[in-house]
């Protein structure tokens, strides 16, 4: 007996196979390939292709000469541009002569720190020289460097910092306005001496980086002052002060008077000279006087 069929279709069962001989198929059937019978990529199927391709373009591009030209001058241009920055910046500061005021050792960082913190035992004030060149600060404890007064700076704004967060008066905001009024005060007083220098027409061996140097070492005076008032309060504070300014006016004096006061002779016999003698021992003193005043503005409100 037939069974009515209520709308539905007998259903086939369906599955992949090749096609008869008789049917043709729309698009061909890519799925399969590089693949086994499992339905698992075989080992020998790469997808190297557009990699070989790339590769194969790069090295025709700078096989190309119109390339390779290219290059070449963006390299000359390069080191040209690195040439004159290199001009521009000796211009203004010489590379080795900055390297000179770096040459020390462990030996002078010694002897120096003593020198300016017991200046009066000191009996030998003369800088050296080897073919009308001053010896390094290695080799003469006379000379001056940068060394110490960078790293004294760098000194002063970390004891700084402490010893705001011991008084818990600490932000960044007060220790960066710590940092920038100690460098500024450094650079208005290498101004001011130069400008007076000029003025005077007083002339000596002192470059600028000589100024930085000896205006750089009043850091180390004010570390003592600040650890000796965190220490012992207000009077070791004031006693380390008085200690720390007669001692660094002493050696400003007497480092100075190597620089400035020895062309008085030279200069007496000059007639184009207007500077007196008693102008420079001015400005020998008023750099001297100077000092003990910006360490106590620099280290007073930081000891209470």
């Amino acid at each position: 007996m037939d069974l009515p069929h209520h709308g539905y279709r007998a259903s086939k069962q369906r599955g992949r196979g090749t096609p008869t001989g008789g049917e043709s198929m729309l698009f061909d059937d890519t799925s399969a390939s590089g693949m086994n019978t499992q339905g698992y990529y075989t080992p020998d199927y790469s997808m190297a292709g557009p990699q070989n391709d790339t590769q194969a373009g790069v090295s025709n591009l700078f096989a190309d000469p119109m390339a390779n030209a290219a290059v070449m001058y963006g390299s000359s241009l390069a080191n040209q541009g690195k040439d004159m920055v290199n001009k521009e910046i000796s211009r203004f500061m010489s590379v080795n002569k900055l390297k000179y005021f770096f040459a020390v050792d462990t030996k002078y960082v010694v002897k120096k720190l003593m020198i300016l913190m017991f200046p009066y035992t000191h009996q030998d004030w003369e800088v050296r020289y080897h073919r009308d060149t001053p010896l390094t600060p290695r080799q003469d404890v006379n000379a001056p460097d940068l060394y110490i007064p960078t790293m004294a700076f760098i000194t002063y704004i970390l004891l700084a910092g402490m010893a705001l967060g011991i008084q818990k008066r600490f932000s960044p905001e007060v220790l960066g306005l710590c940092a920038s009024t100690a460098l500024v005060w450094v650079i208005i007083e290498v101004l001011v001496m130069l400008l007076s220098l000029y003025l005077l027409t007083v002339h000596s061996d002192l470059s600028t980086f000589d100024l930085i140097a000896y205006s750089g070492y009043k850091y180390v005076g004010m570390i003592f002052t600040v650890l000796c008032g965190l220490l012992f309060g207000s009077d070791g504070y004031f006693v380390a002060l008085a200690w720390s300014s007669c001692a660094l006016m002493f050696f400003i004096v007497r480092s100075l008077k190597m620089k400035i006061l020895t062309s008085l002779t030279s200069d007496s016999m000059s007639t184009s000279s207007s500077a007196k003698p008693q102008m420079r021992m001015y400005i020998t003193m008023a750099t001297a006087l100077f000092q003990p005043i910006i360490i106590y503005w620099l280290t007073s409100h930081l000891v209470r």
